[in-house]
């Protein structure tokens, strides 16, 4: 197995964005949010011979998990909801974190009761990160180890110990896969591994040191995320009036008789996407090809088709005959939409630019085949992911108590407004030049807030396995509450759901939790 290697430093990240040509932010910004003075590596070290840990101070102890936890099962009670276990190390009531994108269970078979102070994880998430103390009473599904610390631990601090494990690969190395991208990492797993045991009074400074870093990156965080959002809105403005009335600020108008669009340019033509392309509805996965000889494809799944972009980091594959891929296979200019999911993800859309030659598509991404005589695909994209776009898909939906998706039909029956193609490439590219500045703070922003959380791992790596020494540093901070500040959805990464990373995924992972 190979280890991840330790996060970049900021200079290091900075240096290799410069050499591939990559925007680069306000150094001075990012450093006076990141930057701790004044730590230094502990005097002497040793090797505990643990692979994922590298070498600890020797004066820590080295003790078996089992030692220091004792893993519960108690009964639930009436009074008791719901308690999720999130990737990004948040254990709390799930109405606290959001409230969409689970699918609720039917019967709560094997629920256990969760304590406030409990390390959890989260068996066939833990090597994504589903690890974390609790902060509230509730329960939990029987996927979830409940662990009570014993005298003497910090709950905390194992929780970032075990996240180290998870971000260097450890537990995926250690457990047992049941299905693709998700493990079973069982308490005897967990046990049985050797974890440094710092003094108590060593763990609680770490704690304290490592909360009030993290409360400043997400503050930091949360204000440019609101930037963010308000210049994504500036941004959809403009497109919103620029692919319903054009550019011509004298043209004569007329009404649509469509709410979400009301008048438009007399001379624009009004009609059903049907009419101006075709749907291709995607590759139906889990067939059997039983006797047929197969190929290996690549597909796209809801994960890969983002707002604007096609994310290509993650490109699974499958194995069909090729008469099967026929009615599946994406070509350059075809519209990406998603199925479902998020009712405000619904309608976002990107442009297939033909990246991977031979690409399928499953049935949770519709690709639309524009006819380019009478509408540009970008021009689609654009009505797809403005207010109107929004709206028409939002009303449309068919939504669960979790989840919202839509259909073929209903996709064909999108209204869309057919300025001649001449005139659609002119909004475009003056929408382009209008929108570039925002997409360039946009980009800033993003950027900065990745070098932070970057910076914010490798500090969170370096502290709790002992390569730095926060004692002296984490008495001088002043007193602050205790409980960790939850993230606005917003600020949530995209693979931060509890073990669902695709729309197709929900039921699946519901069913492995929910026996």
């Amino acid at each position: 197995m190979k280890y991840d290697k330790p996060p970049l430093s900021i200079d290091e990240q900075i240096n290799l964005r410069a050499s591939r040509g990559m925007v680069i932010p306000d150094r001075a910004r990012v450093e006076g949010v990141s930057m701790i003075s004044g730590l230094k590596p502990y005097p002497v070290m040793k090797d505990p011979g643990a692979p994922w840990l590298g070498e600890v101070p020797e004066h820590w102890k080295l003790e078996r998990a089992k030692r220091l936890f004792r893993k519960m099962n108690r009964p639930i009670r009436p009074i008791d909801e719901v308690v999720t276990c999130f990737r990004d190390g948040t254990v709390t009531l799930r109405k606290n974190r959001r409230v969409r994108g689970f699918t609720e269970s039917l019967k709560e078979i094997g629920y256990q009761g969760i304590r406030r102070g409990d390390l959890v994880i989260h068996a066939m998430d833990a090597f994504a990160g589903a690890i974390g103390v609790a902060d509230s009473d509730g329960k939990g599904s029987p996927v979830y180890l409940v662990c009570k610390a014993t005298s003497g631990v910090d709950a905390h601090y194992y929780a970032y110990i075990t996240r180290e494990m998870a971000r260097s690969q450890w537990i995926l190395a250690l457990a047992k896969g049941i299905r693709e991208r998700s493990t079973d990492f069982r308490f005897e797993n967990f046990g049985c591994q050797f974890v440094p045991a710092p003094p108590m009074q060593e763990q609680t400074a770490i704690v304290r040191f490592l909360g009030h870093y993290d409360r400043k990156i997400r503050r930091y965080v949360r204000a440019k995320q609101k930037l963010i959002k308000l210049l994504e809105e500036q941004k959809q403005a403009i497109i919103y009036h620029a692919v319903t009335r054009g550019l011509n600020p004298n043209v004569r108008l007329k009404s649509t008789g469509v709410e979400s669009l009301g008048s438009i340019p007399e001379h624009w033509v009004l009609a059903r996407l049907k009419d101006a392309g075709v749907v291709q509805t995607g590759l139906t996965l889990g067939k059997q090809y039983q006797r047929t000889a197969t190929e290996s494809f690549p597909y796209l799944r809801v994960a890969n088709v983002q707002h604007g972009r096609v994310e290509l980091k993650h490109v699974k594959h499958i194995d069909i005959p090729p008469s099967e891929a026929v009615g599946a296979t994406l070509q350059a200019g075809d519209v990406l939409m998603t199925e479902g999911g998020d009712i405000d993800k619904l309608g976002r859309g990107c442009v297939w630019r033909n990246e991977i030659p031979g690409c399928l598509h499953q049935n949770h991404v519709f690709a639309v085949r524009c006819r380019q005589d009478i509408l540009a695909p970008d021009f689609l994209v654009s009505l797809m992911t403005s207010q109107h776009g929004r709206t028409y898909f939002q009303l449309t939906a068919k939504q669960t108590t979790n989840l919202a998706s839509t259909n073929s039909t209903t996709l064909r029956a999108f209204p869309v407004i057919l300025p001649p193609v001449a005139e659609q490439k002119a909004i475009l590219a003056e929408v382009a030049n209008q929108t570039a500045a925002l997409d360039a703070a946009m980009v800033r922003a993003e950027t900065e807030i990745s070098l932070l959380q970057e910076y914010r791992t490798r500090l969170i790596a370096d502290v709790v396995t002992g390569k730095l020494d926060v004692r002296e540093a984490a008495a001088q901070l002043p007193d602050e509450a205790g409980d960790q500040e939850l993230l606005d959805e917003a600020e949530l990464p995209a693979d931060n759901e509890e073990g669902v990373e695709d729309f197709d995924d929900v039921v699946a992972s519901e069913e492995a939790v929910e026996p």
